[in-house]
Formats: C-alpha cells, sequence, structure tokens
C-alpha cells in the first residue's frame, strides 16, 4: 500500500463514515504529509503498513526541535487516528503510535471578554462604512449566539427563523442545531440587510449567504479574524483575541448568570457536557453557590 492510496482511502473514510467537515480533514490529511515528506527527505521506503513505531518516533524526535509541544501533540493525535483506521480497515495489526505519548500540556483558553470590553470593541466599529453594520451585525451574532468563525461565515438568510426567535446552525460535521437570536441581534443583522446587503451586486452561488463582502462573495475566515484584531488595536486592547473569543465570552457569561450547564452545551453544540465544563472553566464558588441554593439540606 502507498503513502497516497492509503491517505485518499482515510480521507474518504472521515468524509462519509465520520461526517468531518472539509477543515478537520484537511488538519488530519497535513500530519499524515509531514510524515511523509519526513521518510522521502531522509531515503525511508517504509509504506503505511510496514512502518515501525521507532521510525515514527524518529520523526517525532526530529519535528519536536521545530514546532511547540502542542503542536507536536496534535500531530501524533492525528497519526494515531490514521493508524487506527488502518487497523479497523485490517492492514494493519498494531497502531505503532499506541506506546508513543504526547507531551503534557494544559489546556489553553482564550482570554475572556468582559461585557464592558465587547461594548467597546463595537463601539469602535465605524458605522460611516457600508461595511460598518455587517461587522456589527457579525460581532453581534458572534457573541449574541455563541458562534464558531466557519458558522458564522456558512449563515443562510434560510436559516434565520426570527419570528420563532431561533437561527439554524450548520456545525462540526455538518451537524444542524437551532440557537436562540436575542431581539438586539436581529434588529442588527436586520439593519444590514436592508441598508447594506440589499445594495450589493451579489454573486451566483452567494444570494442564500447572509455576510457578503463587497464584491457580493462569502467572507473568510481570515477576514473575520482581521476585522477583530484590527478593533482590538483601535481601543488598545491588552488581550489577545479571535472570534472565538466571543464564543467563549458568551458561554462564561451565561454561566456567570446562572445559566445552566445542559443548556449551555446544546448552544454551543458539544457532543460532551465535559467539553463544556472545560470550556468555561468551570468556577468553584458558582458550584458552591447551585448547592447552597438548591440542595434540601441547605
Amino acid at each position: 500500500m502507498k503513502w497516497k492510496n492509503a491517505l485518499k482511502d482515510y480521507q474518504l473514510y472521515l468524509r462519509i463514515e465520520r461526517g468531518l467537515s472539509k477543515n478537520s480533514i484537511d488538519n488530519y490529511s497535513l500530519d499524515i504529509n509531514k510524515l511523509m515528506a519526513y521518510l522521502e527527505s531522509h531515503n525511508i521506503t517504509a509504506s503505511p503498513i510496514s512502518i515501525s513505531t521507532e521510525t515514527i518516533q524518529q520523526f517525532i524526535y526530529t519535528i519536536a526541535k521545530t514546532v511547540n509541544a502542542r503542536s507536536q501533540s496534535r500531530i501524533i493525535s492525528g497519526l494515531r487516528s490514521f493508524f487506527n483506521y488502518l487497523v479497523f480497515e485490517d492492514y494493519r495489526k498494531d497502531n505503532p503510535l499506541e506506546l508513543i505519548e504526547s507531551p503534557k500540556i494544559g489546556r489553553k483558553l482564550p482570554d475572556t471578554l468582559s461585557e464592558a470590553e465587547i461594548d467597546s470593541l463595537i463601539k469602535a466599529i465605524d458605522l460611516s462604512k457600508p461595511e460598518g453594520e455587517r461587522n456589527r451585525a457579525m460581532l453581534e451574532t458572534l457573541y449574541g449566539c455563541g458562534l464558531r468563525v466557519s458558522e458564522l461565515i456558512n449563515l443562510k438568510i434560510s436559516d434565520l427563523f426570527f419570528d420563532e426567535g431561533f437561527i439554524k446552525v450548520t456545525g462540526k460535521g455538518d451537524k444542524q442545531r437551532f440557537v436562540p437570536i436575542i431581539d438586539v441581534t436581529q434588529k442588527y443583522i436586520t439593519i444590514y440587510r436592508k441598508d447594506i446587503r440589499a445594495h450589493l451586486n451579489i454573486q451566483p452561488g452567494h444570494e442564500d449567504t447572509l455576510f457578503l463582502n463587497r464584491r457580493g462573495k462569502q467572507l473568510t475566515r481570515a477576514m473575520i479574524f482581521t476585522i477583530i484584531k484590527q478593533l482590538a488595536v483601535k481601543i488598545e486592547l491588552k488581550k489577545s483575541i479571535s472570534p472565538h473569543t466571543f464564543r467563549h465570552s458568551f458561554a462564561t457569561h451565561l454561566l456567570q448568570n446562572n445559566a445552566d450547564l445542559r443548556s449551555i452545551q446544546l448552544m454551543l453544540g458539544h457532543e460532551s457536557i465535559t467539553t463544556t465544563e472545560i470550556y468555561v472553566h468551570l468556577d468553584k464558588s458558582h458550584l458552591t453557590k447551585v448547592v447552597e441554593k438548591y440542595h434540601p439540606r441547605k
């Protein structure tokens, strides 16, 4: 079995059987491509079926010199998944990464913005420019609905159910969920649609895409990052922020205002509530207050 054939089969498996998005599949593929490049540069002829733990260990030692522990851990995880697939399909009898440990890393969470900081970022948007109304609507949606950046740029007009107070969100693995949308977010989306979007020359294929660039096409993830970074510089915010910071702040603020964890999990689209627990870095004092308020023996 050749590496390219094995990678192609694996990509098909990730897309069809695991239902992963193109971004996730590309990330998994990148890890395998790095290993393939290493084997080629070192004239190692091992195939996906014959490669040994020792060879992979040497590859990991090599990349450890150029990437941080977090990236190293991600590559090991990606390769482990690939070889698990080969074992599952009976191409191999063992996973060569079984005995290879990932470096110990703490789970890094993005900074959380305060309500005042979010207000400052949104107030810093220049509404005299056509894209200003769009940017305000986008940030209000990121924060008001707790969306991932990919979910924001893929949001459709047909996903808006304002009369019912919900939007339909397509998340990881094309899984869909309904998320409540508050009146203020609805208001800014409506302003953007009526005053800005309605006057754009919308390109074929983008008629249903909600947030568009000046050329009438879908925005890129990179553009959303740039907009937020520029606003942070404008208000001299000392935190390192990204679109994900708004999602993280959404969840954290809900928890601080006594929303239950299960509801937050559903709105974020987390499969496991354990992910939500880590994600909102549960404040132990919050748990104490819950017990004191609701336990019958209080």
